[in-house]
C-alpha cells in the first residue's frame, strides 16, 4: 500500500482514473459511451460538408472589417475575418475550393489554399477563412481554439491601445496617460515626420513629389532624410511624453515617415535615452539586409512583420537576428496556426512576438486565441477602444472586452463569440448586405497545380 493513500488503487483503477482525465481515450469500453459528452451531438465531424462562404462587410471599427461565415450540412458554421482594409473577394475566391469539403480538417484545407494569399492585405482571405475553420473545429468539439492548438500560457491577453496623434506633444502625453489610467500597462505612440516637416530646416527631400508618390514611394527612394534640428525636435517631443507617462511603463514608436536609412540610425540613436520598446516599420519589411544594417546600428528594439505572408520570411528575419521582435498580424500571417508556428520558431531565436491587430471582434478573438497558446508572446495591438458600439458586434464573452487593459481568454467554443445580427447590420459598409448569397463563386475553377 502507498502510504500517501489510505486506500490501494488496483492497476485497473490506475488505468480507469487515467481514462477518465484523458476524456475516456485508454479504456475504449468507457470511452465509446464518453466521447459524445464531449462533442456537440448537433454535429456528427465525419460527416461536416462547407455548403457556403458568404460576407457581412462592417465599416468604420474603425476600419473597413468583412466579416466572413463558412456554413455546413449541419446545425453549426464558423466566423472569420478578412483583414482590415482588404476585399472580401480575397475570401469569395476561395468558396469553390471549400465547398464539400470537411472543415475539421484545418491544416489540410489551408494548405490547398495557401498559394492564393499574398503579403499585406492579400493574405487577408486565406487567414479570415483559416479562422472560420478553426472556429468551426472548436464547435463540433466542443473547445475552445487554444485548446486545439496544444493549451494556454497565460488566462487573460494583456493588450496595447492606439492612440490618436496630436502635433502637441503635452496633448499627445496626457492621450497616453489617460491610457494608462484606463488600465493599460503597454503604450504606443505615432512618431512621424509630420511633427516637425512644417518647421523650416527639419525635413530635406526632393520638391514636387504628388501625394501618391510620398505615400506609394518605398522609404529609400523617397529621397527625405531628416536634419539634425528635425532629429532633435523629434526627440524633445518623446522626452515630453516620457516626462508625463514615465519610464517605467513599455512605449513603442511607429509611423516614422518614409525615410532612408541614415535617418533611420541617426533617428534611432538619438532616441535611445527613452528607452523605447521598439521602432517599428522603419523601412519596409522586406528590406531585410538594410533592418539588419539598422538593427546593429543602434540600441534600441526594432520590430516589422504585420504585412508579412506565412512563416518564411518570418524565419529569415529571426534567424539572421535582422529585427529584435516580430509582430504579426494573424489576418494576413495565414491565420492563427500559422501565427503560431511564427512564435514558436521565433522564439528558436530568442525573439520575442507582439501582434498587430486593427479589426472586429472576431479577428480579435482569434488573435487571443493565438497569443494564449504561444509562449514568447508579448502584447496585442487594438484600434478599437474608442469605438463606442464596438464589443456590442459580438455576444457570448464577457464585456467590456477589454477589461483594465487585458482580455479574458474565451473558454466557450470555437472562438468563443457569434455575432449580434441588430448591431452587425447597423454598421453594414452602405451598398452591402448581411451574409448575402454567393453562388457566383460556387464554380470559380482554374488549373491551380503550382508544378508540371
Amino acid at each position: 500500500m502507498d502510504r500517501f493513500h489510505p486506500y490501494p488503487m488496483s492497476r485497473r483503477g490506475i488505468l480507469k482514473g487515467s481514462a477518465a482525465a484523458l476524456g475516456g481515450a485508454l479504456w475504449p469500453g468507457e470511452a465509446g459511451r464518453a466521447a459524445p459528452q464531449n462533442v456537440n451531438t448537433h454535429s456528427r465531424p465525419s460527416d461536416l460538408r462547407i455548403t457556403d462562404l458568404r460576407i457581412a462587410h462592417i465599416t468604420k471599427a474603425p476600419m473597413n472589417c468583412p466579416l466572413l461565415r463558412i456554413d455546413t450540412n449541419q446545425d453549426v458554421y464558423g466566423l472569420g475575418e478578412v483583414r482590415d482594409g482588404a476585399s472580401p473577394t480575397y475570401a469569395l475566391m476561395l468558396k469553390s475550393r471549400l465547398i464539400g469539403e470537411n472543415p475539421c480538417e484545418v491544416d489540410r484545407l489551408f494548405r490547398r489554399v495557401k498559394q492564393f494569399g499574398g503579403h499585406g492585405r492579400q493574405g487577408g482571405g486565406v487567414s479570415g477563412v483559416e479562422m472560420a475553420l478553426w472556429d468551426l473545429a472548436g464547435k463540433v468539439y466542443n473547445v475552445p481554439v487554444y485548446q486545439m492548438l496544444g493549451g494556454k500560457f497565460r488566462d487573460r491577453i494583456r493588450t496595447y491601445a492606439d492612440t490618436d496623434m496630436s502635433p502637441d506633444p503635452r496633448v499627445y502625453a496626457q492621450r497616453l496617460k489617460e491610457r494608462m489610467d484606463q488600465g493599460y500597462t503597454w503604450l504606443k505612440m505615432d512618431l512621424g515626420v509630420g511633427l516637425v516637416e512644417k518647421t523650416p530646416g527639419t525635413i530635406t527631400r526632393p520638391a514636387g513629389l504628388s501625394e501618391r508618390e510620398q505615400i506609394f514611394t518605398p522609404h529609400p527612394f523617397a529621397g527625405m532624410e531628416i536634419t539634425d534640428k528635425g532629429i532633435a525636435l523629434m526627440a524633445d517631443f518623446v522626452a515630453q511624453v516620457r516626462d508625463a507617462v514615465g519610464m517605467e511603463i513599455p512605449l513603442a514608436a511607429d509611423h516614422f515617415g518614409h525615410i532612408g536609412v541614415n535617418s533611420c540610425i541617426r533617428l534611432g540613436r538619438a532616441l535611445e535615452r527613452f528607452n523605447l520598446a521598439w521602432l517599428e516599420d522603419m523601412i519596409p519589411w522586406s528590406y531585410m539586409e538594410l533592418w539588419k544594417q539598422i538593427t546593429d546600428s543602434i540600441n534600441l528594439p526594432t520590430l516589422t512583420g504585420e504585412d508579412i505572408y506565412l512563416k518564411e520570411d518570418f524565419l529569415k528575419l529571426s534567424s539572421s537576428h535582422a529585427i529584435r521582435k516580430i509582430h504579426p498580424d494573424l489576418a494576413t500571417t495565414g491565420g492563427i496556426l500559422e501565427t503560431k508556428k511564427i512564435g514558436d520558431l521565433a522564439q528558436e531565436y530568442r525573439v520575442p512576438m507582439a501582434m498587430h491587430f486593427a479589426g472586429s471582434p472576431v479577428s480579435c478573438m482569434a488573435s487571443v486565441h493565438c497569443a494564449a497558446a504561444t509562449q514568447n508572446f508579448l502584447a496585442l495591438e487594438n484600434h478599437s477602444f474608442d469605438v463606442s458600439w464596438w464589443d456590442d458586434l459580438v455576444n457570448g464573452v464577457k464585456k467590456p472586452i477589454v477589461d483594465r487593459g487585458y482580455i479574458p481568454v474565451p473558454e466557450a467554443p470555437g472562438l468563443g463569440v457569434t455575432l449580434n445580427e441588430d448591431v452587425v447590420k447597423q454598421h453594414l459598409l452602405p451598398g452591402t448586405n448581411y451574409f448575402a448569397p454567393t453562388p457566383e463563386w460556387d464554380k470559380e475553377r482554374s488549373w491551380d497545380r503550382l508544378w508540371s
